[in-house]
């Protein structure tokens, strides 16, 4: 039984990663930063193009620096590489930005107890 109830919990976690990724992926669809940064985690790494790491951002700070990124690039769309990959408590959603200039990024999602969040956004 303990071993039944294992297996199920392990499938509804991959379930809940694969709609969080895909929530995530949509807000970058519709070029929505504020979406997009409402899937912050409290703690946050943002790497932009030709700057280093800014690390242990605030869930505001990270907002305010990717909703200057997404006006300054009028990002409008995300187009995703292929699905998402799960890693132990981690996801990877990875794809293209749209907008005036085309961006790579990865985000990375992290599962701390029942809350998936973003932690990493990397755009290159």
């Amino acid at each position: 039984m303990k071993k039944l109830l294992t297996i199920i919990g392990f499938f509804l976690t991959l379930n809940t990663f694969a709609q969080s990724a895909d929530d995530v992926a949509s807000a970058l669809n519709a070029g929505n930063a504020n979406k997009f940064a409402s899937y912050f985690s409290n703690s946050v790494n943002i790497t932009l193009p030709q700057k280093p790491e800014v690390k242990n951002l605030s869930k505001a700070e990270a907002a305010a620096m990717i909703q200057s990124f997404f006006t300054k690039n009028k990002v409008s769309g995300f187009e995703r590489f292929s699905d998402s990959r799960q890693l132990n408590d981690m996801t990877y959603v990875a794809g293209k930005l749209k907008g005036t200039q085309e961006y790579n990024i990865t985000v990375v999602l992290k599962s701390t107890g029942n809350t998936i969040s973003v932690i990493r956004v990397r755009i290159f």
